[in-house]
């Protein structure tokens, strides 16, 4: 697949029927290469090449790519930046910093700017993570994923138990913040080995928590050969018991996978559940731009060999298109209604250009059904919404029958 270059701004600014607000800003920076593919991962990841992931070239396609993109975002407060991967601690702190560096210069990056880097406890080496943050990294997020050595095997991880223990105190010991990724309902997992995992994740006083359920994605190897998975009964069981014992450890429950301490929420995430815009660069990278009339998507080229051709000529996206106005409510609720506190209407409006008319009926249907409550301009999830949030969200798709812009 060969790449397109981004649109032209002004073509972006014409007239049409929204009316956006300004919105916040993110930049996202996807880094595609791992020791080794997991069986359970839908992510862009490859493994690294025998003889190391060329980063060096791959930092030459990101700057290529965000300068190509940047007179979309000209002027802009960058609030946060979000290293996600992959795993993006297989780059040396060394490359980090010269990254970071070059984002300082570049744009315009919020003083108090949450920069997040995820990184695995197989790529630990005591000192490294004290050098991401001395390069600026404010937020590490730790791909613990079990504690059971077992299951670690199973889920086909590069790290050990006591790996992940050091990584975690190292993470405590060095940065400003950081999260802890979890999963749950594991091949074989039963409810007491789940509740040991989480005693052993709250053991290190986390401020934030990511936590999962296990799910089978198209196109891995457990979809290929799938592995007994906890029954549904089971597997709800361990959410109660996770959502007993995060909230006595003084995490609270903000969105469906998140806990964290007050404080200590993720603004990165949270922008993207409020359908804030962000910056997506790097391999598979997505985009969701707002200009004064239009919602622009973009997807980068996929594979990296593709996408650092395609970047270093100023043509790293893949496809993308202006989002139908039809669209617009569901792609809103599709991440507001993750949040357990909700949003308000006045949000949707400033975010999505529409009238609170447009998703009046879905809001009613959603609400005699007991999903949704509606608090003044306050919407939010039920505790029975939270539960069946599929079904939530799907009350605000467009009916088959709307008219496309």
């Amino acid at each position: 697949m060969s790449g397109q270059a981004n649109p032209d701004p002004l073509h972006l600014q014409r007239a049409g029927t929204l009316q956006l607000q300004a919105l916040p800003l993110a930049l996202y920076v996807h880094w595609p290469w791992c020791v080794r593919k997991c069986p359970y991962c839908d992510f862009n990841s490859h493994a690294a090449p025998q003889q190391g992931a060329p980063m060096r070239a791959y930092l030459h396609a990101l700057r290529a790519d965000l300068e190509a993109a940047l007179p979309l975002v000209w002027g802009r407060t960058v609030h946060s930046v979000f290293m996600g991967g992959g795993t993006p601690s297989l780059a040396e702190p060394e490359l980090i910093a010269e990254w970071l560096s070059y984002l300082r210069a570049t744009l315009r990056l919020a003083p108090n700017a949450e920069i997040t880097l995820e990184a695995n406890p197989g790529t630990f080496e005591t000192q490294r993570f004290a050098d991401y943050v001395q390069a600026g990294v404010t937020r590490l997020s730790i791909g613990v994923q079990s504690f059971n050595n077992q299951a670690l095997s199973q889920l086909g991880r590069v790290h050990n138990a006591a790996q992940a223990h050091a990584a975690l105190q190292e993470a405590a010991r060095v940065a400003p913040t950081f999260n802890l990724d979890l999963m749950y309902a594991l091949p074989g997992q039963d409810l007491a080995a789940c509740r040991q995992d989480v005693a052993e994740a709250l053991a290190h006083a986390p401020p934030h928590v990511s936590i999962y359920q296990l799910t089978i994605e198209p196109n891995t190897l457990f979809a290929a050969r799938p592995p007994q998975l906890p029954n549904d009964d089971t597997a709800y069981a361990m959410l109660d018991a996770i959502t007993d014992a995060t909230q006595a450890a003084g995490l609270g429950r903000y969105e469906v996978s998140a806990y964290a301490k007050p404080g200590h929420t993720c603004w990165h995430n949270t922008n993207y559940w409020t359908f804030g815009d962000y910056l997506g660069i790097g391999a598979g990278a997505h985009s969701k731009l707002s200009f004064a009339h239009r919602v622009l998507r973009q997807v980068r080229l996929r594979e990296p060999a593709l996408y650092m051709q395609g970047a270093t000529r100023g043509q790293a996206v893949a496809k993308q298109h202006e989002v139908n106005r039809r669209d617009l409510a569901f792609e809103y609720m599709l991440g507001a209604l993750r949040l357990k506190d909700g949003v308000s209407l006045t949000t949707f409006t400033e975010r999505t250009g529409l009238p609170t008319s447009a998703i009046r009926p879905a809001l009613e249907q959603a609400q005699a059904r007991g999903l949704l409550v509606q608090e003044g301009d306050h919407l939010r999830p039920s505790a029975k919404g939270f539960d069946f949030l599929s079904d939530l969200q799907a009350m605000f798709l467009p009916p088959e029958s709307a008219t496309v812009e």
